[in-house]
């Protein structure tokens, strides 16, 4: 394909591709049968309009705004071929499905390391999208995504996540700053264990927000506690 064949592709494109919707079906179904939350199509477009926001509201282009609600939209993707470096696996197909649609080899390239960065066992966030992509991620804890239907069989993220009654990321461009405000049912986890569960992904969204020039904070039940 040549540099003129190149397109722009949209997120409205990549979020109607049959291909990506048949990797994420597949990949909550497994996740699902694994006993994981939900990592479908809600998760995604969520990701998605978070992505997208972080980047506008820290004022980057609407393009690199794009780019990274594609990223947001599709991290999860490889878990249609398993759990282990699912991120890998998922830059693997983004590239497969961008390259499918015409996409620049170059936005190609950054949305494989956006995706394939994500997990916070080994990812690294260089720049803005998959930075803004890891912040969507990780701030998307919430009781809705608990699939198990019994509370006596919850494990430490079922109680984590059953216990999340909103939460929301606030991004403000002066002074920059991005901050997780999470409400949690201290009736159901304490706070205690949230941050044994979630500690390295708010070390990841620190790291993220730093890539954006902008700090981290994380707020729960009002008191700031990173």
């Amino acid at each position: 394909m040549t540099e003129a064949a190149w397109r722009v592709v949209t997120l409205d494109e990549v979020q109607n591709d049959p291909g990506v919707i048949a990797y994420m079906e597949m990949g909550d179904d497994y996740l699902g049968a694994l006993g994981y939350t939900e990592h479908g199509l809600r998760h995604a477009n969520l990701a998605a309009h978070i992505a997208g926001n972080v980047c506008r509201r820290l004022g980057y282009d609407a393009r690199t705004a794009e780019l990274a609600a594609i990223a947001g939209f599709t991290h999860d993707i490889g878990n249609c071929v398993s759990r282990e470096a699912h991120g890998v696996s998922a830059a693997m197909l983004v590239k497969s499905v961008m390259w499918r649609l015409g996409a620049d080899p170059k936005e190609i390239a950054m949305l494989m390391n956006a995706v394939g960065n994500h997990e916070e066992e080994f990812g690294e966030p260089t720049h803005a999208i998959g930075a803004a992509a890891i912040l969507a991620d990780k701030s998307d804890v919430h009781h809705t995504r608990v699939r198990n239907p019994e509370p006596a069989a919850f494990d430490i993220h079922d109680r984590v996540n059953y216990a999340a009654k909103r939460s929301f990321l606030r991004v403000e461009p002066d002074p920059r700053t991005v901050t997780l405000e999470i409400d949690i049912d201290t009736e159901v986890v304490a706070v205690m264990e949230y941050f044994e569960i979630f500690l390295s992904r708010m070390q990841m969204c620190r790291k993220a927000a730093r890539v954006l020039d902008a700090e981290f904070a994380l707020v729960i039940n009002g008191t700031k506690l990173l």
